[in-house]
């Protein structure tokens, strides 16, 4: 904006004085002819009092003078000039300011000199003898006297455009500077031109339209954020070269990349055929919808794998796919339980499908009449036992199903978990003794208020499994404590231990870490996870260590402010 107006005032200056030089000379030219004029008459005047006087001779005595003086007679014949020969010269009675003052007594006239670039004004007097008197002087034309001026005229012209830069520089400066000094962000502060005034009220006005709709958008955002922030699913939004343009943690975290994740592309976030597909669709104007697979730290355990159900939808634009949005939902759960669904109907059915083929084999021998009939007790014998296996496990499965569901018809009560250790101890002496190992119960004189009986089933195949994967000669010992006021119950053994691979499947139904020797250390399969969902059912943290060849803790946990009495006796 300097420049242009630099420039302009330069040009209207440039053009000022350009027009001004030569209305000037035009206005001095006219005056000059005319100061001339007069300047000839009067000394044609005092010349003619002269001549007069004095005759010729007194004008030979002037003939130094500039001015071209000469005299002529009536019949145009020259008498006198003062800067030619008289002789040589023709006759000026055909000449217009002569014959103009034979006639009126004075004539004028001008001549101009195509090749000189001046012209000659003439002026004539009729003496009182009938002779006339002409003086003549020459100027240069405009033009002529222009160029002989030419080089001061140049060097002035080029002063006064210098003058002329400098008055244009500090004006368009200063014509600027209170527009610079403008205040945008508080226009209604600024005093500057009038002129500008409108302008100001309506920056006003729309600042207060632009802060107006940027907390509107800054609220929309952080609501925005504060939901997918907030959202256990994982959103993205990408454009239409899968550049990444929005994204909340969820997303991360469920995808494993880090909390500053390349966003140039997409696809460097998983790298799996299907989220790749995806991603295509989406761009190409699809929706598209499937189940991604990542694998856990443990990549040959099924069960340690991340199941994420991925949709894509696609974003359009006038009809176009201008990108798309990726909504990421973990479905790890719900694979899990629909495999364990899956698992447990193939196991019941082969657990019941065990027994009740023994059941049925044995009846059709004695139906057919092929059973002696001293053999028969004892068939009669295996059909009781592989019945009361099929109760048992029908019983155990009604349990896990009533636990789910909390659906037990039991309600709770004190519990003297000293004696409930110690009933648990001794309906197992037996099976203890058996396989010789030391069962033994201590610990303090504790109460709180339970649901009995799953208490005792919780305990009771703790300790069951602690005696029958136990060596012999080894030692399973329950024991209540109260530690930092929360309430702790162990059953722990010496026995053969459990590996870590395996420890975190001993809570599936019907899962055996030794399915080998599954028939003759007996059980449904579901004790442990009875156990499981028991200590659930009862608010309880269920705690579990092992070392393989040294033996198992089970400890089960109710925080501090579950209410407990206790007493210093004992057991």
């Amino acid at each position: 904006m300097t420049k242009r107006i630099f420039r302009s005032i330069f040009c209207v200056s440039a053009l000022v004085l350009v027009a001004g030089l030569v209305l000037m000379l035009g206005v001095l030219y006219p005056y000059f002819n005319d100061q001339l004029e007069k300047e000839l008459d009067r000394e044609a005047h005092y010349l003619a009092l002269v001549v007069e006087s004095e005759g010729v001779d007194g004008l030979s005595e002037l003939a130094m003078t500039e001015e071209r003086i000469t005299l002529v007679t009536a019949d145009g014949e020259v008498l006198y000039d003062n800067q030619a020969d008289e002789s040589s010269m023709d006759n000026h009675l055909n000449r217009e300011e002569i014959q103009e003052a034979l006639s009126s007594g004075d004539g004028y006239a001008i001549r101009r000199s195509q090749t000189l670039a001046e012209e000659t004004v003439y002026y004539a007097l009729r003496l009182s003898n009938g002779q006339v008197l002409r003086v003549s002087s020459t100027q240069y034309s405009l033009l002529a006297i222009l160029f002989s001026l030419l080089q001061p005229l140049i060097w002035i012209f080029l002063l006064l455009l210098l003058l002329s830069g400098l008055f244009a520089a500090r004006a368009s400066k200063k014509i600027v500077a209170p527009i610079n000094r403008l205040n945008l962000e508080h226009p209604e502060e600024n005093q500057a031109y009038e002129e500008i005034s409108p302008l100001l009220t309506k920056i006003l006005q729309q600042q207060k339209t632009i802060r107006a709709q940027l907390a509107e958008a800054k609220r929309q955002q952080q609501n925005f954020a504060l939901i997918t922030e907030n959202m256990s699913e994982g959103l993205l939004v990408i454009g239409s070269q899968t550049e990444v343009l929005s994204y909340n943690h969820s997303a991360c975290r469920l995808l494993r990349v880090s909390d500053h994740p390349d966003c140039s592309s997409v696809l460097s976030w998983n790298r799996s055929e299907p989220f790749r597909l995806g991603v295509n669709k989406a761009l190409q104007g699809e929706a598209y919808t499937e189940v991604l697979t990542l694998s856990g730290e443990r990549p040959t355990a099924p069960d340690d794998a991340q199941y994420l159900r991925l949709t894509v939808s696609p974003v359009l634009q006038n009809d176009r796919p201008a990108g798309a949005v990726l909504l990421l939902v973990d479905v790890t759960e719900k694979q899990q339980r629909e495999q364990l669904r899956r698992e447990f109907t193939a196991n019941v059915s082969h657990e019941l499908k065990t027994p009740l083929t023994s059941i049925s084999g044995y009846a059709e021998i004695i139906q057919n009449g092929l059973v002696q009939p001293q053999d028969i007790p004892e068939f009669a014998g295996r059909i009781f036992a592989e019945s009361q296996r099929l109760i048992t496990l029908v019983g155990d499965i009604i349990k896990i199903s009533q636990l789910d569901e909390g659906a037990l018809p039991c309600d709770s009560e004190e519990i003297d978990l000293s004696a409930l250790l110690h009933e648990v101890a001794d309906s197992l002496q037996a099976a203890a003794d058996k396989q010789q190992v030391v069962l033994s119960v201590k610990g303090e004189h504790l109460s709180m208020r339970a649901v009995k009986p799953i208490l005792h089933e919780i305990l009771y195949n703790l300790c069951d499994n602690a005696i029958k994967y136990n060596r012999s000669g080894g030692a399973v010992t329950l024991s209540a404590e109260e530690k930092n006021g929360s309430l702790l119950l162990t059953v722990s053994d010496t026995g053969v231990g459990i590996a870590p691979e395996y420890q975190s499947r001993i809570f599936e139904r019907f899962y055996r870490v030794d399915k080998s020797h599954s028939q003759e250390i007996g059980g449904t399969g579901l004790g442990l996870s009875i156990v499981k969902h028991g200590a659930a059912f009862l608010g309880a943290t269920l705690h579990m260590t092992s070392q393989v060849d040294k033996g198992t803790t089970f400890t089960l946990e109710w925080p501090a402010s579950r209410p407990i009495d206790s007493s210093s006796s004992p057991s």
